[in-house]
């Protein structure tokens, strides 16, 4: 039966396919592949049902695909140049790849894809956008309503990157060490912004996107697996992801809404992904490198650690933040600095952080800016200037879900 599988196996098995042919016949060929493994995903959903699912689930898929891609470049009366092109792509008429092999991950053609995406000619939504479809399995759909972008200006980033991407000298295959090297960094922002995404969703309910936070934890374990990503940055970002994904069933209610820190049943931190972080932290911490993933990992760690709100080591997530200004100049980290210098040393000191500093137009109008100033001048006992900043945040609120966690902290005083 198809319920057997993994709920995620069809997507996966998507991206799986994709990277391989892709590989293996060039990326000039893009658009025929990916029409040829979504035609074998639907015969899988047809013949399934009534044969059994195959012992290879995945080996039947890249079958059935690289034999429809065979039939429809014949019909388009290009097999003949295609052979000319790419002599291996005669062992496609060989229905199968090695079974073994495509019966689990293929890390090698998916970070291939992985890197091909993070080409650096293209805007980074442009990148996350191609690695959603290619890697994910997203459709466009889908991937505008991850993103709360249209689906026209979904279709319109995607169809320019994979133009890019086939008409790119060194779009997969080609990309030396050294260029692939120089591609790593890219591709850790493409998976963090990815998780981040899934975390907190910026525009819309759900407030957390599960499905998002587990591709960017399976492509960036991938990743660390590589010698690619045999390196600090990358086992600082899988420890940052796994310490916020242990917290992620502890910050929805039943509802879906979410809560605030000091609502949070901790029992319900997963502490499989705890120790998977603390393990991934203690690896990432070789030679000199010291990145933003470390800082915010150290973070994460702080509060997946602390027994309660109030025993939380508040004065080294200040510390963490104050590296973090360091490496990554942002007024959001010092906003976070602020917020965790309150907890610590009381209100006031919050407020002295933020005294004076003028934050750019994308943070002064947004919530995350007036909540803050909100809470602080609520604590200070500031009736007038708490109610003009909470109005402030409440009417700039991305989702219901935040606006209603506002309201608990800014109007009835919640702590956390």
């Amino acid at each position: 039966m198809i319920a057997r599988l993994d709920e995620h196996f069809f997507r996966h098995a998507f991206g799986h396919a994709v990277a391989t042919l892709t590989r293996r016949l060039g990326p000039s060929h893009l658009p025929a592949i990916e029409d040829a493994v979504q035609h074998a995903l639907m015969a899988a959903l047809t013949a399934w049902p009534r044969a059994g699912v195959p012992e290879q689930p995945s080996a039947w898929i890249y079958r059935a695909a690289s034999n429809r891609l065979v039939d429809e470049l014949r019909q388009r009366g290009r097999r003949r140049r295609l052979l000319d092109e790419r002599a291996d792509v005669a062992s496609l008429t060989i229905a199968a790849a090695p079974s073994a092999r495509l019966a689990g991950e293929l890390p090698d053609d998916l970070l291939a894809m992985l890197l091909a995406c993070c080409d650096d000619a293209l805007p980074p939504t442009s990148q996350l956008v191609l690695a959603l479809r290619l890697l994910c399995g997203f459709d466009v759909r889908e991937i505008a309503l991850r993103l709360f972008r249209s689906e026209a200006d979904v279709y319109k980033r995607l169809e320019r990157a994979r133009q890019r991407l086939r008409t790119s000298p060194t779009a997969f295959t080609d990309l030396t060490p050294t260029q692939q090297v120089a591609r790593r960094p890219a591709v850790h922002t493409i998976l963090y912004l990815l998780f981040a995404e899934g975390h907190l969703a910026a525009h819309a309910d759900p407030a957390v996107r599960r499905e998002l936070c587990d591709e960017a934890l399976r492509l960036t374990s991938l990743l660390a697996a590589h010698p690619l990503g045999d390196d600090a940055e990358t086992a600082a970002l899988l420890a940052l992801m796994h310490l916020h994904a242990a917290r992620l069933d502890g910050r929805v209610d039943p509802s879906g809404g979410l809560l605030l820190l000091a609502e949070q049943d901790r029992a319900r931190w997963d502490q499989a992904h705890v120790a998977a972080g603390l393990r991934w932290l203690a690896a990432s911490a070789r030679g000199e490198a010291y990145t933003r993933y470390h800082a915010e990992a150290a973070i994460a760690a702080a509060h997946c650690l602390a027994p309660s709100l109030p025993d939380t080591r508040w004065d080294e997530i200040v510390a963490c933040y104050q590296r973090l200004e360091q490496l990554a100049p942002s007024p959001l980290h010092t906003l976070n600095r602020a917020v965790a210098l309150a907890e610590w040393r009381g209100p006031a000191a919050g407020l002295a952080v933020l005294a004076g500093l003028e934050p750019p137009s994308w943070l002064a109008g947004s919530y995350q800016w007036s909540a803050v100033l909100a809470d602080l001048h609520r604590r200070c006992g500031h009736a007038d200037e708490a109610r003009r900043h909470r109005e402030i945040a409440l009417a700039t609120a991305p989702s219901p879900a935040v606006r209603a966690l506002l309201e608990r902290r800014l109007v009835d005083g919640t702590p956390g």
